[in-house]
């Protein structure tokens, strides 16, 4: 079913349900009161707070010449790196404009730095010329405990150098009177962009926080806002249901979830890897909640079609230059796998994409009858991890935690409820099968990584993926921390309770001081994940920390080995029936 040009939606059984969708929103004016941000369709107040992305690109068509001017002088010019330091909103936008454009139009190359692992800082900070580099710091609060880690560092090195002069390698993105604002004022920052206080972190690609350092990398910003607002068009007041791209696709994703048809699957090349990590937040963040939601599969590698619960569905999204896998779409379709396909006809068109999917994911969570614009859960690991951090300050020792079993260099950690379940000292295979004894159709595996984000690290991940995958035919995930804190991290604990978590650390680099606190990059990193791990038990998930070691290469491919061993046990499959639109279809669940 062709909705625009680049827009076809591919339903199968769900057709006739999405079809009734479309005609009941047009019964209720429902674009209208979109537009005018009508609470009532969210039942809550914070909607009109939290609805200034609709409006944006306009503002920042007339806000381009002042920032394409700041980006040309003379001054910025002699940069030779540009870092930002940021986290989940604020950095994800960016990361999309770096992988697609690849600093196209400049010479200047453009990091985002978005982690609190050691080794990747020693690392960026080893790549760069820090006093010929323009340091963005980009964060809406204006204290994220990440983003201003990573500022006192990176401030105290320069100040080495330059003193009080120091600022001039500044530039700050920030909410107005942010704590961030007056800082930047006192250390004489070079230029503070000031965003819209009605634009939530993860709406917020096409605001300052995405077009400056989209400028700054020389894209023609003034080209891809122009192009965006052509889809603001097609999405606007002025359309029916039925012809608007982002309500459709809203209404598509949210119809499909209410199937329980949940695992919203990326079938997208390596050049647009960064948009999935983008769209996994937007999504994974507006709709998990309430014990309901949409869960984005980044990352999960693509084996055997047959290998997929009813449960997934799959978005193509592609360049009209790339010849994307025609032959696997085809094949989804013809087992009535939902598909959605979205064609682009070139780099300029992200900005499209951006607005599209921010209109389906408010449009999603209308229908879903849950506020996209807030995000309850988040802070539940961020106060067990500020708990755990005053207690190394008072001792200089994160608590230790008893591991439930040792194997060669790999140490399990559960909560006590999960120990007396899975038992210890049985061998890491069978406390794994016994961690998925009850695994069926529609549970996910999330893998939450606190590890550096390196290309072995990801290899063996990808391998671990592979093999949880065709052993247990779940979807699985895979994101590392602690970035997902920001992103999936609030359907992990506020979404349906049907996930396996198994968070992976090393404490292969303690060190590295932040200055002014008593606590190293390291232990924060790892309070983090541990952090995590206390909210996911609070919440009844059922969640496996596994410590690889110092040698954290050679830990992935010890339990990549005890991932290989596990097989479904035959007797205990079973038959079990879900929703498959207006039908019920039986489907095999394995359980192991």
């Amino acid at each position: 079913m062709n909705i625009t040009d680049n827009l076809t939606l591919e339903l199968g059984s769900y057709q006739t349900d999405f079809n009734t969708r479309l005609k009941k929103l047009e019964e209720q004016n429902f674009i209208s009161r979109f537009w005018n941000k009508d609470e009532s369709l969210w039942s809550e107040s914070i909607a009109v707070a939290s609805m200034g992305w609709l409006n944006v690109v306009d503002k920042m068509l007339e806000a381009a010449p002042m920032i394409e001017e700041f980006c040309k002088a003379k001054a910025i010019s002699e940069f030779k790196h540009i870092l930002l330091l940021g986290m989940g909103g604020s950095s994800m936008a960016p990361m999309v404009f770096q992988q697609i454009f690849k600093n196209k139009s400049n010479g200047v190359k453009f990091i985002v730095l978005d982690t609190t692992d050691p080794k990747t800082i020693q690392k960026v900070e080893k790549e760069i010329n820090i006093s010929k580099t323009l340091f963005i710091i980009s964060s809406k609060s204006g204290n994220t405990i990440e983003v201003m880690a990573l500022y006192d560092y990176f401030f105290s090195r320069l100040y080495k150098i330059k003193e009080e002069r120091a600022g001039e390698n500044f530039i700050a993105i920030t909410d107005p009177n942010s704590p961030l604002t007056g800082l930047a004022k006192r250390k004489h920052f070079r230029k503070i962009f000031i965003n819209y206080t009605d634009i939530g972190g993860r709406f917020s690609a096409l605001s300052y926080f995405g077009i400056v350092p989209a400028a700054l990398m020389g894209i023609n910003v003034r080209e891809l806002l122009e192009r965006t607002k052509i889809m603001v068009e097609r999405c606007s007041i002025r359309s029916t249901v039925f012809e608007n791209p982002g309500i459709t696709l809203g209404a598509a994703i949210a119809e499909l979830s209410i199937h329980r048809c949940d695992k919203l699957t990326y079938l997208i090349p390596p050049e647009l890897s960064s948009f999935g990590l983008w769209l996994e937040q937007l999504i994974a963040e507006s709709t998990g909640k309430n014990n309901k939601g949409i869960l984005p599969v980044h990352g999960n590698p693509l084996i055997a079609v047959d290998t997929y619960g009813r449960d997934s569905f799959f978005v193509s999204m592609h360049f009209a230059s790339q010849q994307n896998d025609i032959q696997k779409l085809k094949s989804l379709i013809a087992l009535r796998y939902p598909v959605i396909n979205i064609l682009m006809n070139d780099e300029l068109d992200i900005g499209q994409e951006f607005f599209r999917w921010e209109i389906a994911t408010a449009v999603a969570g209308a229908i879903l009858e849950i506020n996209p614009f807030d995000q309850p859960n988040v802070q539940e690991s961020k106060i067990n991890t500020n708990k755990l951090l005053k207690k190394v300050e008072q001792s200089g020792f994160l608590p230790e935690i008893e591991p439930i079993h040792i194997e060669n260099t790999l140490h399990y950690y559960a909560s006590p409820q999960e120990k007396n379940i899975i038992g210890e000292k049985i061998g890491g295979k069978l406390l794994l099968e016994n961690f998925f004894a009850l695994a069926k159709m529609g549970n996910y595996i999330a893998l939450q990584v606190y590890l550096p984000e390196e290309p072995e690290v990801e290899k063996n991940l990808l391998d671990i993926q592979f093999s949880l995958q065709k052993s247990l035919h779940l979807p699985v995930t895979s994101q590392f921390g602690p970035r997902y804190l920001h992103s999936t991290g609030q359907y992990h604990k506020g979404g349906s309770n049907n996930g396996y978590f198994i968070q992976f650390i090393s404490n292969s680099s303690e060190g590295l001081s932040i200055p002014g606190q008593s606590y190293t990059f390291g232990l924060l990193k790892r309070a983090q994940a541990i952090g995590d791990m206390q909210a996911l038990i609070e919440r009844n998930r059922k969640v496996l920390l596994i410590d690889t070691g110092i040698d954290y290469i050679n830990g992935l491919n010890t339990f990549k080995q005890v991932i290989k061993k596990i097989q479904p046990v035959k007797k205990n499959t079973h038959r079990a029936t879900i929703p498959f639109a207006d039908k019920e279809e039986e489907m095999l669940v394995l359980a192991v």
